[in-house]
């Protein structure tokens, strides 16, 4: 199988889409499917589906994501984007593989127990493929009863099987937000209201939500990732745009993150006599794994073959499926400082040993038989 599950992903890796926009990738995953047999679904304009019926109409579906980075590779493999500025530095390709390695394998089995759903999703990267496949009906199609997932991840040993019972990912959400003031010149700043000054105090007063206003036992975070602003340098800046993210893992702690900001906005209003415009984005929910689906896996474990991780601050649409089903989301270490694989997802580097694929398939397969699908 590790023959198959190279090729595939390199053949996905070298063609990579964004967000919704994955023709030639829905077309290479509808081929692949159908040669094994399977009749296959489009949903969500370029997400296929494939279903494998069982004798119960109880169905358990297994998700991988479909979509790329606007990143430009750097990896000088063999095997590199053909696509200028879009690149697969997240793994999806290699996700995308292990779900077909794992096809592959429920397509040979004589008969099945319970129904398998193959879900492959597009634009987990943004904005929410998960959101629109369930808003389709999918679930209640199919009987869905509980739903599974993998990410590579490198900053965990190849191989291994990162674990987490209860919240993993966080919620996420994104601010665009713009000041406007009243240019002077620089000489005569009492004639101007600036937008730079306001916008530094305003970044300041935003940090201060997580270290005096959260409960410092649990997890937030805000970052401003960019600003621009100003016209020259002998100007009192009219206008200034930020933009930036903000993460937890409490749906209340997040409440609280956007109404505080909402209060400062203000505040900077009043302080510095200009208006601010802010728009913030609720994005993806927490990923909360289950706690039996959890501790059904970990008992089957032998130790050394996992980890218990940390939840991690990323964002991951997974968590929409969660809100309808059971659902039990892991990561899968590729971390190989021999071989250099050390660069973190999203990097324009990033890459990993296919070997580490096979572990993947096998998860899948170890689910099927806790399941009892087959």
């Amino acid at each position: 199988m590790i023959e198959s599950l190279k090729k595939y992903r390199q053949d996905l890796h070298q063609i990579p889409e964004l967000a919704f926009d994955l023709f030639l990738t829905s077309a290479y995953l509808k081929k692949e499917l159908e040669s094994m047999g399977y009749q296959t679904e489009t949903v969500a304009q370029t997400g296929i589906i494939a279903v494998r019926k069982g004798s119960s109409a109880e169905a358990i579906a297994f998700r991988s994501d479909m979509d790329a980075l606007p990143v430009e590779e750097k990896t000088a493999v063999s095997f590199q984007s053909r696509h200028p500025f879009k690149m697969h530095a997240c793994g999806h390709d290699g996700h995308l593989a292990m779900l077909l390695g794992f096809a592959s394998y429920i397509a040979a089995l004589p008969a099945l127990k319970k129904t398998v759903v193959l879900i492959f999703q597009p634009a987990e990267e943004g904005p929410g493929g998960a959101k629109v496949i369930i808003e389709s009906g999918l679930f209640d199609k199919y009987q869905i009863t509980s739903i599974y997932g993998i990410h590579l991840y490198p900053g965990l040993k190849e191989g291994q099987y990162g674990l987490v019972d209860g919240p993993m990912l966080a919620q996420n959400g994104e601010f665009n937000l713009k000041i406007t003031g009243k240019s002077a010149h620089a000489a005569q700043p009492h004639l101007g209201h600036d937008a730079i000054l306001a916008a530094s105090e305003l970044i300041h007063l935003y940090h201060q939500i997580i270290s005096r206003m959260i409960d410092p036992l649990e997890h937030a975070v805000i970052t401003v990732g960019t600003i621009q602003g100003g016209e020259a340098r002998n100007i009192i800046a009219n206008e200034v745009k930020i933009s930036g993210t903000i993460r937890s893992f409490n749906d209340a702690v997040y409440q609280k993150l956007k109404d505080q900001m909402r209060n400062i906005d203000r505040g900077i209003e009043e302080l510095y006599d200009v208006h601010v415009e802010n728009d913030i984005m609720d994005y993806y929910p927490p990923v909360i794994n289950d706690h039996h689906l959890f501790e059904t896996l970990k008992q089957d474990l032998d130790p050394s073959m996992f980890t218990i991780i940390r939840p991690m601050m990323f964002a991951e649409d997974f968590a929409f499926y969660q809100k309808v089903v059971p659902g039990l989301f892991i990561m899968l270490g590729t971390r190989n400082e021999v071989k250099g694989y050390i660069h973190p997802l999203h990097s324009c580097y990033f890459n990993f040993d296919e070997s580490v694929l096979i572990k993947g398939v096998e998860h899948y397969i170890r689910i099927s038989k806790l399941m009892k699908i087959f």
